[in-house]
């Protein structure tokens, strides 16, 4: 079977850069193959649901501007096909003095990313207009943030490119790329397929698809696992709409935080553990090769050796409810353990190199014939129509 272009990944972007490209040349051939029987059962399908501003990212980074820039292609493709959000707000909470500078370093990227309506909190009466319950010295009150559910977006994604002309193929998954002088050979554990270009959008298994290919490659997947808890119904008046913590600007992670969802409740977290499986939602998941990999790679080891502490601080948490508890207690005091229920708990493709940098920036490395999304962690949900977008014009060159 033959194929222009073969896409590697049921997710949000992958859903997003096949439905850009095939709604653009309906006279494609582009078939999307997920190796689960459905769209988005992963990182896509088990995030927070938090529609992202672009505070929090670099000016001038591939995050920055695709965030911005997808945010607004998001918001009108979901006023186009109906689909249910919230643009809410939310506010970032300093509790200590020590955090001032840092939020007040968020907020000039926010205006520098180009968001409006940024507003400076300056005590906590002024917080507690926002979050009658929070606890904090300063914060800021950002608009642009909101609620959805991406996994009915990724749905609406993959209608739209069905609709184009394009094709999807579940339960294959890729086992080898062969690269040859006119075309491409994709093996999957069912069939083989030959295109002109691949496309690897494959998520949690980014790095070993590239592999196939660039057996050199300088970054390794590591999985963290990030547990949530739900509060009781009746504490959810504790919480209005979303309230975050001052994030640590040498972590890649944002912090234990307050989340209304879009179709009901409030969940509190999350973590960030190692998790023991690429697909590891549970403590007891593990898969043991692919954690040999993950402790014997040179980058962990390094980040291990770094963050060793924190890293301690957030394996204590996910296995004492107390001590999660008193984190949340730092925004929300009147929190008890007892408002809290146990909830889901997503995975996270954090790509390291081997130096032991976490790659904060998306990464997409191209070469001829195939095109790697090797780290696309959040805000790629909110950015996926932009992230398609620039796929897709990597793409359109190749072809």
């Amino acid at each position: 079977m033959r194929f222009d272009i073969l896409m590697i990944g049921g997710g949000i972007v992958g859903l997003a850069t096949a439905f850009k490209l095939q709604s653009a040349n309906p006279r494609l051939r582009i078939l999307l193959l997920e190796k689960e029987q459905q769209l988005a059962h992963h990182q896509t399908g088990n995030n927070s649901g938090v529609i992202h501003s672009g505070l929090y990212y670099k000016p001038g980074s591939l995050k920055a501007r695709n965030c911005v820039n997808g945010y607004h292609q998001l918001l009108n493709f979901c006023e186009q096909e109906s689909i249910p959000y919230q643009r809410c707000g939310k506010i970032v909470v300093a509790t200590s003095s020590e955090e001032i500078p840092l939020l007040d370093k968020l907020e000039e990227r926010g205006i520098q990313n180009g968001l409006k309506g940024i507003r400076k909190l300056s005590n906590r009466k002024q917080l507690q207009e926002y979050e009658p319950h929070v606890n904090g010295i300063k914060g800021l009150f950002v608009p642009q943030t909101g609620i959805i559910n991406y996994k009915k977006v990724s749905e609406a994604y993959a209608k739209k490119f069905q609709e184009a002309n394009g094709n999807i193929n579940f339960g294959e998954k890729v086992i080898n790329i062969i690269p040859a002088s006119q075309e491409i050979i994709v093996e999957t554990d069912h069939n083989d397929y030959k295109c002109r270009l691949v496309i690897n959008c494959a998520g949690l298994y980014s790095d070993k698809v590239a592999r196939l290919t660039h057996p050199e490659l300088n970054v390794k997947i590591v999985p963290f696992r990030g547990e949530y808890y739900k509060l009781k119904q009746s504490r959810e008046h504790l919480v209005k709409n979303l309230i975050y913590p001052v994030p640590d600007p040498n972590f890649p992670f944002l912090g234990v935080h307050f989340t209304r969802m879009i179709e009901g409740g409030i969940e509190a977290g999350p973590n960030a553990v190692l998790a023991f499986a690429r697909e590891g939602y549970k403590k007891t998941t593990i898969n043991v090769p692919e954690l040999v990999e993950t402790l014997t790679w040179p980058g962990f080891l390094k980040v291990a050796g770094k963050y060793w502490k924190t890293g301690i601080g957030e394996m204590y948490r996910s296995f004492s409810k107390a001590a999660f508890t008193r984190a949340l207690q730092k925004l929300l005091p009147e929190i008890k353990e007892d408002d809290l229920e146990t909830g889901g708990a997503g995975v996270r493709a954090q790509a390291c190199d081997r130096d032991g940098g976490l790659i904060d920036d998306f990464l997409i490395l191209e070469s001829k014939g195939i095109i790697n999304v090797c780290n696309a962690p959040s805000p790629a949900a909110t950015s996926s129509l932009a992230i398609g977008d620039h796929v897709a014009d990597l793409a359109r060159k190749q072809l």
